[in-house]
């Protein structure tokens, strides 16, 4: 079965050459043309925290793969959460009854996609590795971490077995019955990702930042919140253990600075101090993946009459550092530090 990478980045990239090396057939698609040729002319390449290697693949961009005219089988989308639906879309015409789309993505992109091609060709997928772009034919690999597959009404079915299996040549890949668990624990996550990302310093250091922890955790509990009212129980993940924090009454203050302690260090000890979101708003100036990962929790919150002040200020502080009428601070985390001691003592902590 042909795996075709849509989005041949930092995650796309990785999967697809660590399925390529091990003899799995791969195919790699991207918009960037300069990537595209150089992955023909002379592969790509991996650098990674134990070894660099490179494979040889196929790459196209996306009119030159439609122009193909090939069914697609299985299809990885790795695209921006804010590209999903521009990025499957042309190649709806190439899918089969059998085909298998799954997402590996960050942010609830499997509620879009089953949208365009139907539940059962949509597979869910958690991943949480690190990784970034570095240039055409290049890619940084910050090393194995969790990554869960899933259908999304939660049977363990053989063809998710049989793609973890697949898996097993880039790393421990799992299977789960609660994937959107593990979607809405990586959004609580997220939350304090994007947080990090206010600021010009690793994310370890902000995590460090003790007299901010109760702000920033509130952050993650108004997401946590919206996750419970949708009925899903959120998972944890990497040192990242979102029932230390929701529900809030819930909340061992001694254990969750232990846990905290314990995701600094692995913050800390990745070849990626600094986060995705950071890289885009500090190097790549460009648009974050906030209007389709943030922006959405907070549609659902107003479904379920949930104010987030929290959360809908620092979407508004990324959509300000992203058009430039904000600069990256310590100041933008304190004016959240701000709202939070304005909120009902009873959610604050005691």
């Amino acid at each position: 079965m042909t795996i075709t990478i849509i989005g041949a980045g930092a995650i796309g990239g990785v999967l697809g050459a660590y399925l390529a090396r091990a003899g799995d057939e791969v195919v790699f698609c991207d918009t960037a043309e300069d990537h595209v040729n150089k992955i023909n002319l002379n592969g790509l390449t991996i650098e990674g925290p134990d070894e660099t290697f490179n494979v040889k693949c196929a790459a196209y961009t996306p009119p030159q793969l439609i122009k193909k005219n090939q069914s697609l089988e299985l299809i990885f989308l790795c695209v921006k959460a804010q590209h999903t639906e521009k990025a499957l879309s042309p190649f709806l015409p190439l899918l089969t009854s059998t085909s298998q789309v799954v997402s590996f993505q960050n942010g609830l992109c499997e509620r879009e996609i089953l949208k365009l091609i139907g539940a059962e060709r949509t597979i869910g997928c958690f991943v949480n590795f690190s990784a970034d772009y570095l240039e055409p034919g290049k890619i940084l690999y910050g090393g194995v971490a969790s990554l869960y597959l899933g259908e999304l009404d939660g049977q363990v079915s053989e063809r998710i077995m049989s793609l973890k299996d697949k898996l097993q040549v880039w790393g421990p890949a799992q299977v789960t019955d609660n994937i959107w668990g593990f979607l809405w624990g990586k959004m609580s996550y997220a939350g304090l990702l994007y947080a990090t990302a206010l600021v010009d310093e690793t994310m370890a250091t902000v995590v460090e930042k003790y007299e901010l922890r109760d702000m920033l955790m509130e952050l993650c509990s108004e997401i946590l919140e919206i996750a419970d009212k949708e009925g899903v129980v959120p998972l944890g993940f990497d040192d990242w253990e979102p029932n230390l924090i929701y529900p809030r009454k819930e909340r061992n203050n001694k254990k969750l600075d232990a846990g905290l302690k314990k995701l600094a260090e692995r913050m800390a000890n990745n070849k990626k101090t600094k986060s995705g979101i950071w890289r885009d708003l500090a190097i790549r100036k460009r648009q974050t993946e906030v209007d389709a990962q943030l922006v959405p929790i907070l549609e659902i919150g107003k479904i379920h009459k949930v104010e987030m002040k929290l959360l809908a200020a620092l979407v508004e502080a990324i959509k300000e550092i992203e058009n430039g009428n904000r600069k990256m601070s310590w100041q933008n985390l304190y004016d959240l530090q701000k709202i939070y001691k304005s909120l009902p003592h009873e959610i604050r902590r005691i």
